[in-house]
Order: structure tokens, then sequence, then C-alpha cells
């Protein structure tokens, strides 16, 4: 009996994403093929695996502290930089007594 069970850092994901992961794991990991398939560069690809990275650490963080989810979701979304976002963490965790 198969059961269906999305783990919750795929379920976040947009259709687009879970595209690129379908086509890098089809592409044996090749970001060079990647680049060919989508028609742009390599760093384009490499950008996008990062960002892609960004998120699915960001889902992992989600339960455990909304506020640090929220900052990450902003940097990864080029609402702000990751700069002030590593120092609105940074400060914010010191607050919380964390760091």
């Amino acid at each position: 009996m198969k059961i269906n069970i999305i783990p919750e850092w795929m379920a976040n994901l947009e259709e687009e994403d879970l595209s690129f992961i379908k086509r890098f794991i089809l592409a044996s990991g090749s970001l060079k093929e990647i680049a060919n398939q989508y028609e742009v560069t390599y760093p384009t690809v490499r950008l996008r695996l990062d960002r892609l990275i960004q998120k699915i650490k960001m889902s992992d963080d989600i339960a455990n502290e909304p506020y640090i989810s929220l900052i990450k979701r902003l940097a990864v979304n080029d609402k702000i930089d990751f700069e002030t976002a590593k120092i609105l963490v940074s400060e914010y965790k010191k607050m919380k007594g964390v760091e």
C-alpha cells in the first residue's frame, strides 16, 4: 500500500520550484545541463538553486521561530538584502538570549 505524504518542506514550495527540482534530478544534478534546458547562464541557475536551498532551509525554521522565518523569506524574495537579514536575526536572537 502506497501512502502519499508530502514533506512540509516540499509542500511549501511553488510548482515552478518543484519542476526545477525534478529537472535537476533528471539531469543528475548537472547545473550546466539545467542552464541549457532553461536557456540561461550557469550563474543564473546557481543563484536559483541557492535560493531554493534557502527556501527549503527556511521551512525548517517556520515552526520554531516565525520571526526568523519572516526575515529569511523577505531576504530570499529580495525584499531586504541578506546583510540586513543577518543583522535582524542576530539582534533578535540576542534579545531572546539564544546567541
